[in-house]
């Protein structure tokens, strides 16, 4: 059965636009179940992001001022950006470069031409009274990004999917609104006034606060890969908007409302589902859904509202008169009589485009079909840990599934624990080598790895086999000895025998445990199961 394919109109709030969309809905849908004290429904949840990230530029998008991170309080505003008149806007290569970088990297196309427009609206900190963007014609349309999603509501395995962009537009960002609640000021910081944005346009593809994470995941990735943001969203450089609506399964979408300057993905998937179970609550008892902007406070894990959007706003989109068209070309379409240096070439940018996230996904699946999926994406989240990877299993002489386990987990695990990447990790890679031949020959237990891992990354230097020789952490392989030390538990523990032998699991992994403590991991669990098993079956015990 085809899909079916929907009309839907999705508006932008920052450029003003409405796109009116065909769009087949072959996603999975992602039902929630909202119960009252009376019924029980199932509703379908839509949700589309606006996200602004800032590019990574020394100065801004339209003046020289510099762009540094928690500089004094209008230290870095230009008369320009104070909107003195007179002054005139002069775009910043760097940024249009960036964008065009970015456009590339998600699939877009790249108009040959764009354009920028002002939009009019009137914040204490927007001088100018209006904010430049790209409303008609943006430097890029279209475009998909294949990212991971691990939503155990939905799969306990990842999965990957598709979000498709409606369009990637530069702008330049507002100053920002000091408010000081006893005094009862507010003062204006324009530092930020005039920092040059991408603004990045999705379709209303995602069903979940996770799905929406994934896909944030994945963009911060790409932008931080290719150069153009640094994705830090603590710092402000990326934020997102998220429009969100329900509505019961095979009706239209429902009203949406907007959750604004979301700076957390862990923040945004909390917002965006909160703000799913209030919207059904709300139309479970008969409420309507008002179309309007809202905020999450963190402090409740609520959204609240802070404007309605009832009437649609009349922005006054007109053309920017100090700024010609933007003219975007590549090495064949380069008039001759055009420097090549003073216009920017799609095609200089695409060979500077390195592996994307989904690509190097996509190459490590076909290459290593045995590594899930999962431990294939942790892999590629870190490019310190992938190319460790990639460096040990080079010789061809390991596991390459196991290499990947150990990494994936015991290694990760340890790094995070002393608060260390992978890319400042004392461990080289020969030492991870010895380190996994130990483990593969049984010298130590799969109990003791970890153990192991921590002293090689908190004693730099020191080789494997003199840690586990000097730590006496050599597993205990002798059959007798682990007896001995099977026998020991019993006879201190007669209850839990009893219990055992009555066939009480939770009793006999009691016991086990036992046995593993007292020799501190080091032995098989396994093996000492089944001598566990063998003695409590013993008339003796």
């Amino acid at each position: 059965m085809a899909a079916p394919m929907r009309s839907i109109t999705f508006a932008c709030k920052f450029c003003g636009r409405e796109f009116l969309q065909n769009v087949y809905v072959t996603r999975n849908i992602s039902l929630y179940n909202y119960s009252t004290k009376h019924q029980s429904s199932k509703w379908e949840s839509v949700i589309g992001l606006e996200v602004h990230a800032q590019i990574s530029s020394e100065s801004k998008l339209f003046s020289g001022s510099s762009t540094k991170f928690a500089a004094p309080i209008n230290s870095q505003v230009s008369l320009f950006d104070a909107a003195i008149p007179g002054t005139l806007p002069v775009l910043n290569r760097r940024c249009v470069e960036a964008g065009v970088k970015t456009a590339l990297a998600l699939k877009s196309k790249i108009n040959q031409v764009s354009k920028f427009d002002r939009k009019h609206y009137f914040y204490a900190d927007l001088p100018t009274g209006y904010q430049i963007t790209q409303q008609r014609e943006p430097i890029g349309v279209g475009g998909q990004v294949d990212f991971i999603v691990f939503d155990p509501t939905v799969s306990k395995e990842p999965m990957t999917k598709t979000a498709n962009l409606v369009q990637i537009q530069l702008e330049q960002d507002s100053g920002k609104s000091l408010h000081d609640d006893e005094d009862k000021k507010s003062l204006i910081d324009l530092n930020r006034a005039g920092m040059a944005l991408m603004e990045i346009v999705t379709q209303p593809d995602f069903t979940t606060g996770e799905e929406a994470a994934g896909f944030v995941k994945e963009l911060q990735k790409i932008l931080q890969i290719i150069g153009t943001c640094d994705g830090k969203m603590s710092e402000g450089s990326l934020r997102v908007d998220a429009n969100i609506s329900v509505n019961k399964p095979g009706e239209g979408y429902g009203i949406r409302t907007e959750v604004k300057n979301l700076n957390s993905i862990r923040y945004m998937v909390k917002a965006i589902e909160y703000e799913i179970k209030r919207q059904i609550k709300e139309l479970e008892a008969g409420n309507k859904i008002t179309t309007e902007t809202r905020n999450f406070d963190v402090n409740t894990g609520k959204t609240i509202a802070m404007r309605d959007k009832e009437k649609v706003l009349d922005y006054r989109f007109m053309p920017e008169p100090n700024l010609p068209p933007l003219h975007i070309y590549n090495s064949q379409s380069l008039p001759a009589d055009i420097p090549s240096d003073r216009v920017v070439l799609t095609d200089q940018l695409q060979i500077n485009i390195p592996e994307l996230p989904s690509e190097k996904r996509n190459r490590l699946q076909k290459k290593y079909d045995d590594i899930p999926l999962v431990t294939i994406a942790t892999l590629v989240n870190d490019d310190s840990l992938l190319k460790y990877f990639e460096e040990v299993i080079k010789d061809g002489k390991r596991n390459v599934k196991r290499v990947a386990s150990l990494l994936t987990h015991q290694y990760l695990g340890q790094l995070k624990a002393v608060e260390m990447q992978a890319e400042d990790s004392p461990m080289s890679v020969e030492d991870f080598k010895e380190f996994y031949d130990i483990v593969d020959a049984d010298v130590i237990s799969t109990e003791t790895i970890s153990k192991v891992l921590a002293l090689m990354l908190l004693r730099p230097g020191s080789k494997v086999k003199d840690i586990i020789e000097k730590e006496n952490l050599y597993q205990i392989t002798d059959p007798e000895e682990i007896k001995s030390l099977c026998k020991l538990i019993i006879k201190n523990n007669p209850k839990l025998v009893r219990s055992s032998k009555r066939g009480k699991v939770a009793a006999f992994n009691s016991i086990c445990s036992r046995v593993m403590k007292e020799c501190q991991g080091k032995t098989n669990l396994h093996k000492v199961e089944e001598t566990m098993e063998k003695l409590l079956k013993e008339e003796q015990i």
